[in-house]
């Protein structure tokens, strides 16, 4: 039986069998988007912690698939798995509460330059603003790139549902559809917005979906700095957004 009667199958019948025969036709989804958040918080968390909450949102997927409709599974699941899996990390609340502070206290920053100044947020303008020094900032910037707490992940999590109808759901209203579109040429006009280098890493990781180290190839830069410039990109992003949404 190929995944398309499979499909049809279970939408007529809901049968749980026909269930579990998708479950493990797709749970390679799972594996793969859990081992990228597993590598990008730096292993400090459990991989078949994130694989087993990853499944929850698989079968979630699932159940609320909508087959007739055309859509491509793969692209719809791909949201609910990867939120559930957030869900899970931000109820564990791993992140030392001193991280988070001063991860706030940066974002903080970022904005209210950006407000200020109406451009990219330089690092001599953000040290000012904290009353630190340019080093003191990029310290600062590597030790949250070691916690992955800044992350655009959690950010286009907060957007998850309304993507995921937008992707699914045949009678969307005219206000989602503009807000959708109004958020994605935010975030595009953010993203074009980055200094050359931070663009690059934003689109290779988030679109592309390389690893750091196959970024770190591509740009002849350490995996280290990867993560930093990483960090400070989306710190700049999260900033422009805020002012728009």
């Amino acid at each position: 039986m190929n995944i398309n009667d499979l499909w049809e199958k279970y939408t007529r019948n809901k049968d749980p069998k026909l269930r579990e025969e998708l479950i493990l036709y797709y749970v390679h989804l799972v594996k793969y988007i859990a081992g990228r958040l597993y590598v990008s918080y730096n292993n400090t968390v459990e991989y078949d912690d994130l694989v087993s909450y990853g499944i929850f949102g698989l079968i979630d997927a699932i159940d609320k698939y909508e087959f007739n409709r055309g859509v491509k599974f793969e692209t719809y699941a791909h949201l609910r798995i990867r939120g559930a899996i957030i869900d899970y990390l931000r109820e564990i609340d791993w992140i030392p509460r001193s991280v988070r502070q001063k991860a706030k206290e940066l974002e903080k920053a970022y904005i209210e330059v950006e407000m200020e100044k109406g451009s990219n947020a330089k690092d001599k303008d953000v040290a000012e603003k904290l009353g630190i020094t340019e080093s003191e900032l990029q310290k600062r910037i590597q030790s949250l790139s070691t916690y992955s707490v800044v992350s655009l992940d959690e950010y286009l999590d907060q957007h998850r549902e309304i993507t995921v109808d937008f992707i699914n759901e045949s009678n969307v209203n005219p206000t989602s559809r503009i807000e959708i579109e109004e958020f994605r040429k935010g975030l595009a006009e953010a993203i074009k917005a980055l200094p050359e280098k931070e663009k690059k890493i934003i689109t290779l990781y988030y679109f592309e979906e390389l690893t750091y180290k196959e970024i770190g190839s591509i740009l002849a830069i350490s995996e280290s700095r990867v993560s930093q410039l990483h960090t400070k990109a989306i710190l700049k992003l999260k900033a422009k957004l805020a002012l728009l949404f």
